[in-house]
């Protein structure tokens, strides 16, 4: 991984890590399904004016069932589950809930295939319920009303992941602009008729609308273009980093604007998973500059 690409690792975390910030700016004004319903068609139009400028095409005659069950599990229901948590869970719990997504996914791909995980998959699996366990039983925010349904929404949000990643595999070959574009627009008609059920149940502000943009076109759009970029530079694993550096943001975004509290139980919760996750994914970390670095 070059310096250049270590970088847009780091932006890459940073920004989806701020997306748990947005959501608990914006999530108790909006509600859940207008907030999301604004973050995917900001998303989705930022990215179609992209797509003009670099003349790609979404083939939607051949593609839509593809954008439809992709904007699905891997936008419009987790999406809208992280937005209703938001208004309980601070972003850092938030964060570090999200990081349990490969451990869903590893689960999902070893029932989808009927395969027996080895020790290594089960240690880290046990090590993720156990950094969840840890995180959730010492915040105070898990002892406020509504919070338990909140962390379950937020762990369907990541078992949601889990689907998409294990679909995404087994689906036709799409171009990964195609896929980001096409799911964005899949998911706003999804959401679209969950609206009027869910109204917002306040008036945004500027700063509001400030966030719900900042979610929909920098955590979405910019977010997309930075993933699908370090997918062909330095492929699919060594991109998967992100799920560990995200959390750290997570927390430290939280305390800084939010100014939210956290305590041990937050970093040794957020290590655990992380470290549950490493060994889940199989993750080496391989930086070639480091190595250039030392021959030198």
């Amino acid at each position: 991984m070059s310096t250049t690409n270590l970088l847009r690792l780091i932006l890459l975390a940073a920004i989806w890590g701020g997306s748990f910030l947005f959501m608990r700016i914006a999530a108790p004004v909006l509600g859940a399904a207008v907030l999301i319903e604004y973050r995917v068609l900001f998303a989705a139009l930022f990215l179609a004016v992209i797509g003009v400028f670099l003349k790609k095409t979404l083939d939607l005659k051949q593609h839509w069932k593809h954008y439809v069950i992709l904007g699905l599990f891997n936008s419009a229901l987790p999406f809208l589950m992280f937005a209703f948590a938001a208004r309980t869970l601070s972003a850092s719990v938030l964060a570090v809930l999200n990081a349990t997504t490969p451990l869903w996914g590893t689960l999902i791909a070893a029932v989808w295939s009927r395969t027996m995980v080895s020790g290594k998959v089960m240690l880290g699996l046990a090590l993720g319920t156990i950094g969840v366990a840890l995180l959730v039983g010492f915040d105070h925010v898990s002892s406020k009303p509504g919070a338990g349904i909140a962390i379950a929404a937020v762990l369907f949000a990541s078992f949601n992941y889990g689907i998409a990643s294990n679909y995404a595999k087994q689906a036709k070959a799409v171009e990964p602009f195609a896929n980001a574009h096409g799911s964005m627009w899949a998911s706003a008609l999804l959401v679209l008729p969950v609206v009027p059920f869910f109204p917002a149940p306040g008036e945004p502000t500027i700063g509001i609308m400030g966030a719900v943009i900042a979610l929909g076109v920098l955590c979405s759009g910019v977010a997309y273009l930075i993933y699908f970029r370090l997918i062909q530079d330095v492929g699919p694993s060594s991109a998967l980093t992100v799920t560990f550096l995200s959390p750290l943001f997570g927390i430290l975004w939280g305390v800084m604007f939010l100014g939210e509290t956290v305590g041990w139980y937050t970093f040794a919760g957020a290590a655990i998973v992380i470290t549950g996750t490493a060994l889940v994914t199989g993750f080496r970390p391989s930086f070639g500059f480091l190595s250039k670095a030392r021959q030198a």
